[in-house]
């Protein structure tokens, strides 16, 4: 397994501010011997497009919030037990932005359900109902201050080579995530919706498996 690491420190890339930038570690085919996580990682992930049961998923990135990303770029054959046994680690809380997408294709294409979990943007719906935007860019801005470049989000993520923008892209996308989710829990605590969030956090794997099963477009919860 190839491991490459890289220092972003002298680069200077388009829409972003290199003042606090992650240490980026490059695995391909999973994650490495020996890398373990606890109490929480953030986790994102980047494919050919947004049909987990049409696109190759290319990339997963993984933050434990210390300075460092790990990037594990995955072939069309797909065999990662140890990135598999991160995900299903019930004890290892996995903090996304937008879970159910992300839970949708780990669940289509490497035969998981990811639990449990912490969606930013679930909870930013939850507290921020001044604003109907809750990307992942507008919380970054709002929230630690930070403008997040988009100019990668679809670039060709099934390369055999990713560039170092596209390195650093999916990286910021985990390098300050669980200080998102750390600013979010607190507004639940402070709005008294924390017990609500974990409800639907809680949630998100029966959805995953209705989406899964054709049931995105035919709500079967709607009235009609």
């Amino acid at each position: 397994m190839e491991v490459r690491v890289f220092s972003w420190a002298p680069y200077r890339v388009k829409g972003y501010s290199m003042s606090k930038t992650p240490k980026i570690h490059l695995h391909k085919g999973d994650l490495p011997e020996g890398l373990s996580f606890s109490g929480r990682v953030a986790v994102d992930t980047e494919s050919m497009g947004l049909l987990p049961q049409r696109d190759r998923l290319c990339l997963v990135q993984l933050s434990a919030g210390d300075g460092e990303c790990h990037l594990v770029q995955l072939g069309q054959e797909i065999h990662c037990p140890r990135l598999i046994s991160v995900l299903e680690d019930h004890t290892l809380e996995k903090v996304f932005h937008y879970a159910r997408a992300d839970m949708g294709m780990f669940l289509q294409q490497l035969g998981v359900m990811t639990t449990p979990v912490f969606c930013t943007k679930i909870a930013s719906k939850l507290v921020r109902t001044y604003t109907d935007r809750h990307s992942f860019k507008y919380l970054m801005q709002e929230l630690l201050g930070v403008e997040v470049s988009k100019e990668q989000q679809t670039s060709d993520w099934g390369a055999d080579e990713l560039t170092k923008e596209q390195q650093l892209y999916a990286a910021m996308d985990v390098f300050r995530l669980l200080e998102l989710r750390d600013i979010l829990e607190e507004r639940l605590i402070r709005e008294g919706r924390l017990e609500l969030a974990h409800g639907c956090f809680d949630f998100l794997a029966c959805r995953t498996y209705l989406d899964a099963l054709g049931y995105e477009a035919k709500d079967p919860f709607d009235y009609k």
